[in-house]
């Protein structure tokens, strides 16, 4: 049956759904979902700490794998991979019947390594043997440490999802990184058209830090809700002209593929604003929005399907203008963004580890 995610498909839009739990794989869920049009899945240590610390759901496994000698971090290792894995399993159809244009699910490499280059590659490289499917792609965050690790993951064939952008400068390095890996690529005689790539935009999370500072510096309200938007659409004006690039019609005609601008951060944290502010402005050819459960219920009922990421140009750069000149420095804001997302995940990872280091211990005593 055809839903409103098939008709944003029409339009160059895919929904990846951005939740995983062993539930959903065991209940069927994410089968229908993917039935219903949603074409990949992202994950990132906030969901599993949310999904294995949350649930009963691994209790059972946890059980076995302690009994089997693990420690908590072989635990996590396992349990996460063995998800991953599942929902690549039930992408596959999807990722074939595209050519590999689309059925990707992500993990993030442990946020604790986002300041290290080398362990980040190294430990990509580990997840990306060892679940051996051509549907995964491997999260690491565009931090200064991140966008070499990038290049070189690329070059080594290895699919990457880059997350946690927040600013124009960083995604435009993010883009040169990809760039970079597939020419590395091409003079070692390798080819890349099984290469993929998706560069994670951050949105919602703009609009929480500026109101804030609207509200706290007696600004005109006037202002607010208007900075994700108007960032995530001149980030796709960036992609477009890019794009043109003569370095990037050299590529593509070695069958290189695009890296996707995806949304990330889409669901409304203001219930002032509509609940598909940051999927019915954002909706456009070579894009990915992935959205929580709740946004693609909403999504499935009511998104308004129409191309729109690059209507409206003007009004976007007038936005972040009066911004700026109202004293908001949208650097700032980005970098304070990229230093908060980095400690989140940190802070979940950490309180993650913790929870499943109780509940082996638990176990361990009977």
């Amino acid at each position: 049956m055809a839903t409103s995610i098939h008709a944003l498909n029409e339009l160059g839009q895919s929904i990846w759904y951005d939740n995983i739990r062993r539930g959903l794989l065991d209940s069927g869920e994410l089968a229908r979902l993917i039935e219903a049009g949603v074409s990949g899945v992202t994950s990132n240590p906030t969901i599993f700490e949310k999904a294995i610390g949350g649930s009963n759901d691994y209790d059972a496994a946890i059980t076995e794998l302690v009994r089997r000698g693990l420690d908590a971090q072989a635990i996590y290792d396992q349990l996460t991979l063995e998800d991953i894995g599942r929902g690549a399993d039930l992408l596959r159809p999807v990722y074939d019947r595209t050519n590999g244009e689309d059925g990707y699910i992500s993990i993030e490499v442990p946020p604790t390594l986002a300041a290290d280059t080398p362990a980040t590659v190294a430990e990509a490289r580990r997840i990306f043997g060892t679940l051996n499917r051509p549907n995964v792609m491997i999260k690491v965050p565009a931090t200064p440490e991140g966008i070499p690790a990038i290049r070189t993951l690329i070059a080594d064939g290895v699919n990457v999802n880059v997350t946690l952008i927040f600013s124009l400068k960083t995604y435009d390095d993010v883009i040169t990184a990809y760039w970079e890996g597939l020419e590395d690529r091409l003079q070692r005689g390798l080819p890349v058209d099984r290469v993929a790539s998706v560069a994670s935009f951050f949105v919602s999370r703009v609009d929480t830090l500026v109101d804030k500072l609207i509200d706290e510096r007696g600004l005109d309200p006037a202002l607010r809700g208007k900075a994700a938007v108007a960032n995530a659409k001149l980030a796709y004006e960036l992609f477009q002209r890019r794009s043109a690039e003569p370095r990037w019609a050299a590529l593509a005609a070695k069958g290189a593929r695009v890296q996707r601008p995806l949304w990330a951060s889409t669901s409304t944290k203001n219930p002032a604003y509509p609940p598909l502010l940051y999927v019915d402005t954002l909706i456009g050819p070579h894009t990915v929005n992935t959205l929580p459960p709740q946004t693609v219920e909403a999504v499935l009922q009511s998104v308004k399907v129409a191309r729109t990421v690059d209507a409206d140009l003007d009004r976007a750069h007038a936005d972040l203008e009066a911004l700026e000149a109202a004293g908001i420095s949208m650097d700032w804001v980005t970098d304070q963004l990229m230093q908060q997302g980095v400690k989140a995940f940190e802070d979940s990872f950490a309180s993650l580890m913790a929870g499943l280091e109780k509940k082996v211990a638990a176990v361990a005593a009977g």
